[in-house]
């Protein structure tokens, strides 16, 4: 595919057919990956790649409470855990979580009730020691020490597009972070980064819809003006 066409169509795919993926098909995509851009070259991440059943079913189980979690938030009105939440608000609207955990233990379930039966499951951690985080001091929340690992996540779905493969970017197993690492033998110098999920889709992503470049582009000032697009 042309470059422009797969970033265009890259989304968030989340239901996968049970057609499973060949390892030389993932190395593939791991290798096409292993190019993303990290500070100094450094490439802080490190990937397991979840075959073990039991493995599977144990990440499934830790990802659960940050899923229930998540859902009782956003029913809420709130998005989940933002750094500028109220944390009372938060605290109130999780208290619905685990109605909602029984509810889907009734049904069929979806992605998160099902993890462990993705094709591809890879769990990312990040090297702290490997991590130039500007921010650490700052007062606010910190974030750009992802700068160096989430290029390549991203890399891993843009790779597996090339591939007719679809996935996403899950981070919510982070909610669960020591246990995650106890599971996976993870040394206290690593943090728990993404899990990645990877399949054939089952249907074939399209043309995603985005802002558009002047809604959140401004010349030379946040307050500036919008910066132009093509002419009509």
């Amino acid at each position: 595919m042309e470059l422009l066409d797969v970033m265009r169509t890259t989304g968030a795919v989340r239901e996968f057919t049970d057609q499973s993926v060949s390892d030389e098909v993932l190395f593939r995509v791991l290798d096409a990956a292993r190019f993303a851009p990290s500070g100094g070259n450094v490439q802080g991440w490190r990937l397991v790649v979840v075959k073990d059943p039991a493995q599977r079913r144990a990440l499934r189980d830790l990802y659960l409470p940050g899923w229930y979690d998540y859902l009782a938030m956003t029913m809420a009105g709130l998005r989940p855990w933002s750094p500028v939440n109220d944390k009372q608000a938060e605290a109130e609207a999780m208290g619905g979580a685990a109605a909602l955990a029984r509810q889907a233990a009734e049904g069929p379930g979806g992605f998160a009730e099902h993890l462990d039966q993705v094709p591809v499951l890879l769990v990312l951690f990040a090297d702290l020691g490997a991590l130039a985080a500007v921010d650490r001091d700052s007062p606010r929340y910190s974030f750009a020490g992802g700068a160096s690992i989430y290029p390549f996540a991203w890399n891993v779905l843009l790779a597996g597009r090339e591939e007719g493969l679809g996935g996403v970017i899950t981070t919510m197993p982070i909610r669960c972070e020591a246990e995650v690492k106890a599971l996976f033998g993870a040394p206290d110098q690593l943090a728990l980064a993404a899990v990645i999920a990877l399949g054939h889709p089952v249907r074939q992503p399209r043309r995603l819809t985005r802002a558009t470049v002047e809604s959140f582009t401004t010349i030379d000032r946040l307050d500036g003006e919008s910066f132009p697009g093509p002419p009509a």
